[in-house]
């Protein structure tokens, strides 16, 4: 008996094995006939793809199999594409080509590579790539054309050495990556330096810029930063879908292409057209007519029925099975019934009904009371997770210093996260007024139907918890009509979240460049926003309990109420002066366009950098161009240079808006010109500080009210009240004169002028 029971389990054992083999064998087809050839070297080419000219759906989606250098077969799509991987679930994996730019000596050993894609009938896939600048004197820029406009993202990264390079991380330091914008059919790369790679070509002699897949996440390793020189392509993956119809509409279609046991799958919301999938319980090539097929789940390991009680029937998309009913001692099968479960219900006495009765009251009890202790332990937990999160950013800290304010009625209010959570609808998308490079913002109704602004950031830095807690509380001090207010903070979720006074009508940065909102931009509510955005820098540099610098002066962070009152907003990089220092070292951070040159190349950051940015956004308000044009020739893509250079070569008038040009303000707009050129002086030492900038601006806001009062009057009540001369401002006007400015001012006023400059009340 024992040798026919081991016979009998090698038999089962060699059945398994070729049943497995069997399943293992079988091939569903994927070309669309017979004839079409389906591999190219080492990859599948599956329908709508093909290589001959009847085997693919249409001219978009023809491969080209040829040879490479080396005799091996390779597909390539396009004109030069090399594909190493086509998904039937609706990706193409190719090699895309890197953009370079080698230097040797400080001079250029090639001409620049700007490799450039262009298939309008795939798309760019925004979730698997990234774009990704590599060099430690390295820019670069990824420039496409999209909803009938060109735009530009951009990519830089600074390093002296291989110190503080990171390998295994794109932190920013010789490596620098940045999201792909949805819905990219195009795009060309461009890779620049700034000092030719002359400091840092014996370790780093080239400018890298590619557009890599991302598999979970980049790999950069700072070999790169040298061997990548000889690497032409880098991994990318393309979306495809069918044609333009969706799957409301494609079904109708004659030139319908999904086949039998097959469902209509809607792709990305950035990507055109349909997809095709099986059923479930069927497998294949869904673009064919017969291309899904059944799959037998019999075969499948694990065996999805009981094979000691019951037997496997494969059926068209499923399986059933059906139980036996007993055995002999050698395992052989007495008879058989149709369904185990008919039977045993056929079987069973009324009885046995109460038993499984109280089996599923009991269970229920079970449930619930098991429910109740999970969401008892699961709030607990949250609780402590909110304490946990309390403590790390500072909570005990900022409840003793708020300690310290009892007496004052400006303190930071803390919330809760449920109030926070409550106020924006769970953080509704439809809440959303506002996205940056440091977080989002909210737009929240408080209980008492106060409406606020709310910051939630994407990330904190534990090392600076003090730091944060010292700027809520000197933030929250600030009283000043055109800074916009900080209400408080919630410190009860893992990155901090910061409640802000709600501005109505928009940023600055809009209303400039928004042609429809432009054209009530007056020349006199231009220069309003100008001298009250001054006023508030000068506040905030000098006259705080700690010195601020903003670090982020920009049209997009001054927002405007319904009056058009300018309001400074966005601290997210802000920094504390410490009074005894003029100056502090630190890591760039800013908008390209209103970067302080001397800070940028020297990290040295002071009060005259945002002075320099605020030059930049006076000469946006005078000439209604963005800060940065790659529409311009490359000498005049900055705003700043461009606006110096049309002021030197008395051409301001050429380059200013015609929104706000008059026979009556004229005068007033090249004074105010000449102003922004203080500011934009390249040597911080060349430029004003706020405090004059302020006192100029409203110097010509009272002039242009009492142009009746002598100008020196208020020449010398301005260097009075500074304790020392103000700046020169001096401008060649459009006849081709030097003049300086002179501005107005009066006794009764002085008081009055300056306590709305410095106090904000």
């Amino acid at each position: 008996m024992g040798l026919r029971r081991m016979f009998l389990l090698l038999v089962i054992c060699v059945a398994v094995i070729l049943s497995e083999m069997g399943a293992a064998a079988v091939e569903f087809p994927i070309a669309k006939r017979p004839h079409c050839q389906d591999w190219c070297g080492d990859v599948k080419i599956p329908y709508p793809f093909g290589i001959t000219e009847d085997c693919y759906l249409n001219q978009y989606f023809r491969i080209n199999c040829s040879n490479d250098s080396s005799g091996h077969p390779q597909p390539v799509v396009g004109k030069n594409l090399v594909v190493t991987n086509i998904s039937i679930d609706g990706e193409l994996d190719i090699l895309m080509y890197i953009s370079h730019q080698c230097y040797e000596s400080g001079k250029p050993v090639e001409p620049t590579n700007n490799p450039w894609i262009n298939y309008p009938a795939f798309t760019i896939s925004s979730t698997k790539n990234k774009f990704v600048t590599i060099g430690c004197d390295t820019y670069a820029y990824l420039n496409a054309f999209r909803n009938n406009e060109r735009f530009s993202i951009g990519c830089m990264s600074i390093c002296k050495s291989l110190i503080n390079v990171e390998n295994g991380f794109c932190t920013g330091i010789g490596c620098c990556q940045v999201d792909i914008p949805r819905g990219l059919k195009n795009f060309t790369l461009d890779a620049r330096s700034y000092y030719n790679h002359t400091n840092v070509s014996d370790f780093n002699p080239c400018s890298f810029a590619f557009v890599a897949k991302e598999d979970d996440k980049f790999n950069f390793f700072s070999s790169y930063l040298e061997s990548l020189r000889g690497n032409e392509t880098y991994p990318m993956v393309l979306d495809w879908a069918i044609g333009i119809e969706t799957c409301k509409t494609a079904p109708n279609k004659l030139d319908y292409l999904c086949g039998g046991n097959t469902l209509c799958d809607v792709p990305p919301e950035e990507v055109d057209g349909y997809r095709c999938k099986c059923k479930e319980g069927y497998k294949g090539n869904p673009y064919l007519p017969d291309g899904c097929q059944d799959i037998n789940e019999c075969e499948a390991d694990p065996k999805p029925c009981n094979i000691t009680t019951s037997r496997c029937n494969n059926i068209d998309g499923s399986f059933t099975c059906t139980c036996l009913d007993g055995y002999e001692g050698d395992g052989k099968i007495i008879n058989e019934s149709t369904s185990c479960r008919l039977k045993a219900r056929a079987n069973r006495s009324k009885i046995n009904i109460i038993i499984p009765l109280a089996i599923s009251i009991g269970l229920i009890g079970l449930f619930m009371g098991g429910s109740s202790i999970y969401f008892g332990l699961q709030r607990r937990k949250l609780i402590k997770l909110k304490e946990k999160f309390f403590q790390q950013n500072g909570g005990s800290l900022l409840q003793q210093k708020l300690s310290n304010y009892r007496a004052s009625t400006e303190v930071a209010k803390i919330f809760s996260a449920e109030e926070l959570e409550k106020a924006t609808n769970n953080y509704d998308e439809s809440r959303i007024i506002g996205q940056g490079g440091y977080g989002t913002v909210y737009r929240g109704v408080l209980p008492d139907n106060e409406v606020v602004a709310i910051k939630k950031s994407k990330i904190c830095d534990q090392s600076q918890v003090a730091q944060f807690i010292n700027e809520v509380i000197v933030l929250t001090q600030i009283n000043h009509r055109n800074v916009v207010k900080m209400l408080g903070c919630c410190l009860e979720t893992e990155v901090p979240l910061l409640v802000y006074q709600y501005i109505t009508n928009g940023t600055l940065s809009s209303h400039i460049h928004d042609r429809n909102l432009s054209s009530s931009l007056s020349w006199k509510k231009r220069l309003k926003i100008a001298s009250e955005t001054a006023g508030a820098l000068a506040y905030l540099h000098s006259s705080t309990s700690v010195p601020i610098l903003h670090r982020d002066v920009k049209p997009a962070n001054i927002l405007l109420d319904d009056n058009y009152s300018a309001k400074v907003a966005d601290f997210g990089t802000s920094i504390l002066v410490p009074l005894d220092q003029t100056e502090l070292s630190t890591l760039v951070k800013g908008t390209f366009g209103y970067l302080d040159p001397e800070y940028f190349y020297s990290n040295q950051l002071t009060e005259k950098s945002d002075v320099y940015s605020f030059g930049v956004v006076v000469a946006e308000l005078l000439t209604g161009k963005k800060a940065l044009c790659f529409d311009r020739p490359e000498k005049d893509r900055s705003l700043a240079m461009y606006f110096n250079s049309a002021v030197k070569e008395s051409r301001l008038h050429q380059i200013l808006d015609d929104q706000i040009v008059s026979d009556g303000n004229i005068n007033v707009i090249n004074e105010v010109a000449n102003i922004a050129k203080c500011c934009l002086s390249v040597k911080g030492e060349d430029r004003p500080t706020m405090k004059e900038v302020a006192m100029e601006l409203e110097g010509l806001i009272i002039k242009g009210k009492h142009p009746w009062v002598k100008s020196d009057l208020y020449r010398e009540e301005t260097e009075y009240l500074l304790g020392a001369p103000t700046h020169s401002f001096n401008i060649d006007v459009d006849n081709g004169s030097s003049s300086t400015i002179t501005t107005v001012g009066f006794e009764s006023t002085r008081n009055q002028a300056m306590k709305s400059l410095y106090d904000g009340r």
